[in-house]
């Protein structure tokens, strides 16, 4: 069946196409959905009008995504989760629950496929990751996750403090490392008392 697009159809067509379409895809999705009508000799004769529209489309979208990606770049999103005394998470933080806390922070729905996590996230800890908005938009955001029965703030608080700790006692090692009285180069300088 031959039909008219009236907005753009991923992987399909854009809006203003005329194309060849499968009689059970027009019928039972593309029609009913408003994406296409049949090309009717009407239709037809309006395709460059039905072409404009879709292009206005297009570009309020893309302005659309684009400022939401200026909202969205950079910001937080903190990720309770249940997690083992290692750090170890009991499950892992998915992209719909991404998309989801993007979704309550931005005001309208963030779709989960565009979340492009590197590695799956199960490790408590602070990750970097893309959000794809649309073809040519993408935003940058920082998901922390954290252990139940604590806020964010306060355990990024107690890992600052871990970290100073373990930097206090790092620095006390090499200043014992650097005193020569503690030193055991002694052993290697008098190689006639191994013999």
């Amino acid at each position: 069946m031959k039909v008219v697009f009236l907005q753009d159809v991923a992987g399909v067509a854009q809006g203003g196409d005329v194309k060849e379409v499968k009689n059970g895809f027009a019928r039972n999705y593309l029609i009913p959905k408003q994406f296409a009508v049949p090309a009717t000799h009407n239709a037809l004769q309006r395709v460059k009008q039905y072409a404009e529209q879709a292009e206005k489309t297009r570009l309020r979208l893309l302005q659309d995504m684009r400022e939401l990606s200026e909202t969205l770049n950079g910001k937080r999103i903190d990720v309770e989760m249940r997690a083992g005394a290692s750090g170890q998470l009991y499950g892992s933080v998915t992209n719909t629950i991404i998309a989801d806390k993007l979704s309550e922070m931005a005001d309208r729905e963030i779709d989960r496929r565009g979340i492009e996590v590197e590695e799956p996230i199960r490790q408590l800890g602070s990750f970097d990751v893309s959000v794809r908005l649309h073809p040519e938009v993408q935003a940058q955001i920082e998901v922390l996750v954290y252990p139940t029965g604590t806020t964010a703030d306060a355990w990024l608080q107690s890992l600052e403090e871990a970290e100073e700790a373990a930097d206090g006692e790092g620095e006390a090692e090499s200043d014992d490392t650097a005193d020569p009285e503690n030193s055991t180069d002694s052993e290697e300088e008098n190689p006639s008392d191994a013999s």
